[in-house]
């Protein structure tokens, strides 16, 4: 099985978040849709380097930024890498 690209791991995870919030109190629910925007932001990033790279792309050619973003998303999904 493949795994998912950077970019549809912190897709994911921003989506996952969203659906959180109806459960969460307000303090909470309010810092959650930033952290979500921050995973998309990121989301971004990773693929306009993958479609750059094409076959030649690697998760090391991600800046340090998503990488620490990835593991936010992991973190929320329960995925590992």
């Amino acid at each position: 099985m493949t795994r998912p690209s950077p970019a549809d791991e912190l897709r994911t995870a921003a989506e996952k978040l969203r659906d959180y919030t109806e459960d969460l109190p307000g303090y909470l629910q309010g810092m959650a849709e930033p952290v979500a925007q921050l995973l998309d932001h990121q989301a971004r990033i990773a693929r306009e380097v993958q479609d750059y790279l094409g076959d030649e792309f690697q998760d090391g050619a991600l800046d340090l930024n998503v990488h620490n973003a990835l593991a936010v998303a992991r973190a929320i999904t329960g995925d590992t890498p």
